[in-house]
């Protein structure tokens, strides 16, 4: 087993942390790769996917997602680059960036055949025109754009909508309050539990229950994991710090069992800010975190 890493450091799917900046998630892969992470996983390096430049230009609510065509683009680029490295005997550890990169790595498992998503995220991310007076951040409607909810030109790249379906999609670690997408969230996919439901039934039987609710006729299966699923205690660098998240050793008991089956085919980091995290705690809590899954998991060569 080797492991492949991919930088895709977009920042298009944020909104503007305030007037004047761009979102510093574009950071996240450097940062990681600061710590040694590469080194330290025994990690081949697959390069960087460059993004596009971050515009917004003179987009104003109501106009639909924001860098909607640069994403796109961005989405057919990073998928050529999963449908090539991610290959049998692999696994590819994806450093986003924000979290519509979601988008470019399930198209590229979804162009082999029929994928299935672990989503790991302090929120559902489930708004769409559907329902919802305005959409705009890709990255707060990434659960609900992977499977086919939004405008075309998001969730239809190469004809392929749903990207992924809602049997196939297990959603975990949501502890937003008062999240008012969540029971239309809950409603859509197969399984979703929040950190309350986790913690109470443990993450790493919830996360076992995930998989065993994807149906059989999945291929490969990925796990997008940002972030701010974290406590902000631990991770305060993200754009949308919610309490009550998860805390280090609760993430890695979540993800052991995932990175452990055969049939996830890799994993995406998204949402950690370095320019939240002058001393760069976060970077090494997330390097920390990946390290030990992998190696318990059995993945690290």
């Amino acid at each position: 087993m080797s492991i492949v890493v991919v930088d895709a450091p977009s920042n298009l799917g944020l909104r503007p942390p305030r007037p004047g900046t761009v979102p510093g998630c574009y950071k996240l892969a450097g940062a990681l790769r600061d710590q040694g992470l590469l080194a330290r996983l025994g990690a081949l390096d697959g390069g960087v996917v460059t993004p596009p430049r971050y515009d917004r230009g003179g987009w104003a609510e109501g106009d639909g997602v924001f860098n909607a065509a640069a994403i796109a683009r961005y989405s057919v680029a990073l998928a050529d680059r999963v449908d090539r490295s991610a290959t049998p005997g692999s696994f590819l550890l994806v450093l986003g960036g924000d979290c519509s990169v979601l988008l470019g790595t399930l198209l590229g498992l979804r162009r082999r055949g029929r994928p299935g998503l672990v989503y790991i995220d302090g929120h559902s991310d489930f708004r769409h025109p559907g329902n919802s007076p305005s959409v705009g951040a890709a990255a707060g409607e990434g659960l609900a754009l992977v499977t086919g909810r939004g405008q075309p030109d998001l969730t239809d790249i190469d004809g392929l909508r749903p990207y992924v379906r809602d049997t196939d999609t297990a959603a975990l670690g949501m502890h937003e309050p008062g999240d008012p997408l969540l029971a239309a969230a809950r409603e859509a996919v197969a399984v979703l539990a929040t950190v309350e439901e986790m913690l109470a039934a443990g993450c790493g039987a919830t996360a076992t229950r995930a998989l065993g609710a994807i149906a059989p006729g999945v291929d490969r299966i990925w796990v997008h994991l940002d972030a701010d699923v974290l406590d902000p205690s631990v991770m305060p660098a993200v754009d949308s710090p919610d309490p009550g998240g998860l805390q280090p050793a609760e993430l890695v008991e979540t993800l052991v069992p995932l990175l452990s089956d055969p049939r996830v085919a890799g994993l995406d980091l998204a949402i950690y800010d370095p320019d939240l995290d002058e001393p760069g705690d976060g970077a090494r809590l997330l390097a920390d975190v990946l390290v030990e899954a992998l190696g318990a998991a059995g993945r690290r060569p």
